[in-house]
């Protein structure tokens, strides 16, 4: 949704494709695109991106110039629950996506990758040429997939894409799963609140509005067939593919009992903590090195956690008008 508001209030004309699903508040789902809807230059599909006949017929009667792919099965808990929701959408629905940008000759595909990909790793922060083949959830697997399967299409047709490998993005109209709005709303309706590991985790929380930043700056500085495969020079041989991977982060990790500390002093109430053991699929840190994307297209973050979780936390006590 911040995405497509930021480019309609620059003009562009936006399609947004849509399953609106039940994973979770469908009332705030809607309440997100009722504020595009307001837009004349947005137009609307109610559409799973894994049904392939679709999104096809979407891509040949739009015919869009470049995509943001951010539809996903988000969550790393939850594919212990229901794994069949990540292959349809992540891995059958990246795939339409692909077979889609393919037949409109799409100009440039961004999609989203996630920090997850890293794995449960002791060196940090994470860099772009780290190694990536120890998902510990299915979700950071298809994430991986999904990377890989841009880069044969990268090879095969010549088709620009980048990913993004978003770290723990937060902010309003947030995720009602994540932690920043689970733990927000327990603070204010005097409940305990889960610390997984004890809180002996790291998290590089990413402000909304410089995901966003960080998305449009490699929408627009990037050209068709600019970009060179990150395995080019890497002993591969026969690799000519516009493919690359970029994080995007806060690149100032804090611990997680540190973030509670300082969403508490937003809300202006003390935290109940459950100390608990790790779940399985999480990771204990999370950390962003921007260094790539800093020189390829002058991103830098400008929202401190402090000040985005005063933005967060007031933005949902008057949704929820409390």
């Amino acid at each position: 949704m911040h995405t497509s508001k930021r480019l309609l209030d620059r003009g562009d004309e936006v399609v947004g494709i849509d399953n609106l699903n039940n994973y979770y508040d469908v009332e705030l789902k809607d309440a997100r695109l009722k504020q595009l809807l307001q837009y004349p230059n947005f137009r609307f599909h109610k559409v799973d991106i894994a049904s392939r006949e679709e999104i096809l017929e979407i891509f040949l009667q739009d015919r869009p110039d470049k995509v943001i792919h951010l539809a996903a099965q988000a969550g790393v808990r939850y594919s212990l629950i229901n794994p069949q929701a990540y292959i349809d959408s992540n891995l059958t629905g990246f795939a339409n996506v692909l077979e889609g940008c393919k037949t409109a000759n799409v100009d440039h595909l961004i999609y989203a990758s996630s920090s997850s990909v890293y794995g449960n790793r002791n060196n940090i922060p994470f860099t772009e040429s780290d190694n990536v083949d120890h998902p510990v959830s299915l979700y950071a697997a298809t994430k991986k997939a999904n990377e890989l399967l841009a880069h044969s299409y990268s090879h095969l047709y010549k088709l620009t894409t980048t990913g993004l490998r978003y770290f723990t993005v937060y902010g309003p109209w947030g995720r009602p799963d994540m932690a920043p709005w689970l733990f927000t709303k327990a603070i204010l309706e005097g409940k305990g609140i889960k610390v997984f590991n004890h809180g002996k985790m790291l998290r590089d929380f990413t402000y909304i509005d410089d995901i966003v930043d960080g998305t449009l700056r490699v929408l627009d500085k990037t050209q068709a067939g600019q970009q060179k495969s990150n395995l080019t020079g890497s002993g591969f041989i026969g690799v000519d593919a516009p493919y690359s991977i970029y994080n995007v982060g806060n690149n100032n990790p804090v611990e997680l009992l540190t973030f509670i500390q300082m969403l508490e002093d937003a809300v202006g109430v003390k935290a109940r903590l459950e100390l608990t053991e790790m779940q399985s699929g999480d990771v204990v840190a999370t950390a962003a090195n921007i260094d790539k994307i800093q020189r390829s297209f002058g991103f830098s973050p400008q929202t401190t956690l402090a000040d985005g979780l005063q933005k967060w936390v007031t933005w949902y006590k008057n949704f929820y008008k409390q």
